[in-house]
């Protein structure tokens, strides 16, 4: 019979054959995406019962139906697994007996490698796997060497698309992999640690919102791991290689060590930074290539650095820390109105920012000699009023004593023929209008 399936002209015909063979007819088996087997009736009924034992929360009698369906239909449909790994997970959540619970914990690992046998799709149902193997395998020695294996595949069937949940997860199985006794050098350590903190870096500049925590969990635990990262070692054995070849991925590798290590005084941190921006800029890269100038009094580059990160976040405490930075930089320059503007760009996008507001002060407070005629002492000293108002905006108690301490006295205001209260213009660079008051009385 089988010589002749070539001279067979219609799927039917081949399936009357399947018939005789089988003694049942595969085509009557699947609708819909859903394959009932060879006994539908009874599939559909273990398939209704487990479905509403799992949604009433009864993990055990939802597993007793659905043991059913895993041996007699296995391919029945993908839900199955996707609702046993939940099912058995319960389970191994609140089984006591060790036994048992390690028996829950295989199960539950099974669903996904049978979901992938069946329903393939490895590179997402494994990264849901390692998420559930972490919280079930984490703890047992004899079964992180594989645990670990499994983050491997993981990242090499997803690289950037791994979970966020899974690369926390992927350091801390390399922690407790060192910490039972296997053996990992602190070079290993490091390439994981590289893998993981670019893949956060891949997300954060595509645009996905990241957790703060996530990057510093991973950081936490590269430190558990590696507890002093030393710093002459990264110098000596990446400085050389830097300075024969300044590439990209050596240069951020370098940075992230010498951030990680603590080790940012050196010129080598600034180098690889200058690369890395070059290719790669970033708000965090500029910030520090900013800081490092500003260290240097080198203010023009520190001024540049920080206007380019204010064009890399739309996040306004950060423009508001930029602008305040850059006004703090002008005023040491002496340039007064230029770094009062930024201080309000800072208030502008950040009105807590009180120490803008402090800074204001400041400036007016030492304006005395810039702007005193020495003809008026009352408008002269009118200069102390407005910083005393700056100061009183940034809730700074002392500056405001400092500078009510130079108001005009009674005297001064009474020869001058003015009255307290009365309105006066301070004119100079500050061009602000204040109300008259007196110093108190010694």
């Amino acid at each position: 019979m089988i010589k002749h399936l070539s001279e067979m002209k219609t799927f039917k015909q081949l399936a009357v054959l399947i018939v005789l063979f089988t003694g049942h007819s595969a085509m009557a088996q699947c609708e819909d995406g859903w394959c009932w087997g060879s006994d539908p009736d009874k599939a559909k009924a273990n398939n209704a019962l487990y479905t509403d034992a799992l949604k009433a929360d009864n993990y055990a009698e939802a597993a007793t139906h659905l043991e059913w369906l895993l041996v007699n239909t296995p391919n029945l449909n993908k839900s199955i697994y996707i609702n046993g790994a939940k099912i058995y997970e319960n389970l191994w959540n609140v089984e006591t007996d060790p036994v048992k619970k390690k028996a829950l914990g295989e199960k539950t690992l099974e669903m996904f490698d049978l979901r992938i046998k069946y329903f393939n799709d490895e590179p997402d149902v494994i990264n849901r796997k390692a998420l559930v193997a972490y919280k079930i395998l984490k703890d047992d020695k004899t079964r992180i060497q594989e645990l670990l294996n499994l983050f491997d595949r993981t990242y090499e069937l997803n690289k950037n698309a791994m979970f966020d949940g899974n690369l926390v997860a992927y350091m801390d199985v390399l922690r407790r992999y060192k910490a039972f006794g296997n053996p990992l050098t602190d070079a290993a350590v490091l390439d994981k640690y590289f893998i993981i903190s670019d893949m956060i870096d891949y997300k954060e500049a595509n645009g996905a919102k990241v957790h703060p925590s996530v990057r510093d969990n991973v950081e936490k635990l590269l430190l558990a791991i590696v507890p002093v990262i030393d710093c002459q070692i990264i110098i000596s054995d990446f400085g050389p290689k830097f300075e024969t070849n300044p590439e990209l991925d050596l240069a951020k590798k370098i940075f992230k060590m010498m951030l990680t290590g603590k080790c940012i005084d050196d010129p080598l941190a600034l180098k690889a930074a200058k690369v890395v921006d070059a290719s790669e800029p970033s708000y965090g890269i500029k910030i520090f290539i900013g800081g490092q100038a500003a260290l240097a009094d080198d203010k023009e580059t520190a001024i540049k650095y920080f206007e380019q990160a204010l064009t890399l976040t739309d996040e306004n405490v950060k423009k508001g820390d930029l602008y305040l930075k850059i006004a703090r930089i002008k005023a040491t320059q002496g340039l007064k109105s230029s770094s009062r503007d930024y201080a309000y760009k800072a208030l502008d996008v950040d009105p807590s920012l009180s120490d803008a507001y402090k800074l204001i002060g400041d400036l007016y407070m030492n304006s005395f000699d810039d702007c005193a005629g020495k003809q008026d002492m009352v408008k002269d000293r009118a200069v102390f009023i407005a910083a005393y108002n700056m100061y009183q905006k940034a809730g700074d108690g002392s500056a405001m004593a400092k500078a009510k301490a130079q108001f005009p006295s009674s005297e001064e205001l009474f020869n001058g023929n003015y009255s307290e209260g009365e309105q006066m213009k301070v004119n100079c660079w500050i061009n602000t209008t204040v109300t008259l008051d007196r110093r108190p009385a010694n």
